[in-house]
């Protein structure tokens, strides 16, 4: 047995109170194991927390099929109409995404209804 009942104890205490990688670095020093199995050991207790990617705007990275979801519900169609959208580049699709958002808050202000034959109408609220 690679672990006993106390040292399992005592690496969920010490991960529970600092779930961090340098504690699981420190741990796996001080009782000679890899972080590997520290790890291994703390998931199978079901304490350990996997880290989520930031990007160095300490955001979630969202996909360029992501933005290209929401530019597809911004315009009110469907995703599938901008097939190949995805393709551009990331900064572009974010500018569209911002660009028909504001569309949105717009038309959501002004009450404004796209008719089939193309006419506009509006109403604005004050």
């Amino acid at each position: 047995m690679n672990y006993t009942e106390d040292s399992t104890a005592y690496i969920v205490n010490k991960y529970a109170n600092e779930p961090s990688i340098k504690t699981v670095e420190k741990l796996a020093e001080e009782l000679g194991k890899s972080t590997k199995s520290i790890i291994g050991k703390l998931s199978r207790e079901g304490v350990y927390e996997r880290a989520v990617y930031k990007n160095k705007n300490g955001v979630s990275p969202v996909t360029k099929a992501e933005i290209c979801i929401n530019i597809a519900e911004n315009l009110g169609i469907e995703a599938e109409m901008l097939v190949g959208l995805e393709k551009s580049p990331k900064a572009t699709l974010q500018a569209l995404e911002l660009a028909t958002g504001i569309i949105q808050t717009i038309k959501a202000e002004y009450k404004i209804e796209y008719k089939d034959c193309g006419a506009i109408e509006y109403d604005h609220m004050d």
